[in-house]
């Protein structure tokens, strides 16, 4: 570690399902709302919309990047950025989820350490790839 900073949350798995059918999950406000959470989310790079992190409220994010049908960034908050990447495999997809922005010394907006929080949210992240991959193999 170096400045605070703290590796990325990684979790890469290959899902059962076309890429396009695993790019609507994770490109489309419907898609999301089906494993990760409700949103007003738009494919379109710079547009600002929430998604309800339940008891944390709903949170700001903003579309940086979107190439279809294999990356797309969004800023999450005032310090995460979650980027999908999508590898097609002859009808099966790689799906590479990556949650960065993690700093020892920074805190969230709800008051509570980075180095506190990151634990929880890499195995939350493992059940929602799990969870996705549930999704487009259905």
């Amino acid at each position: 570690m170096t400045n605070g900073v703290m590796p990325d949350i990684r979790h890469t798995g290959v899902f059962n399902a076309p890429i396009d059918k695993v790019w609507n999950a994770v490109a489309t406000s419907e898609g999301l709302a089906a494993w990760f959470m409700l949103n007003d989310f738009e494919p379109v790079v710079g547009h600002q919309f929430h998604i309800n992190a339940g008891p944390f409220g709903m949170s700001p994010c903003k579309v940086v990047e979107i190439t279809p049908p294999n990356r797309l960034s969004f800023d999450w908050g005032k310090d995460w950025q979650l980027t999908f990447e999508l590898k097609d495999l002859d009808g099966k997809t790689e799906v590479t989820i990556i949650h960065s922005g993690w700093n020892e010394d920074a805190v969230t907006e709800f008051g509570q350490p980075h180095a506190a929080v990151r634990g929880n949210m890499d195995k939350g992240w493992e059940g929602l790839h799990q969870k996705l991959g549930m999704y487009v193999e259905g």
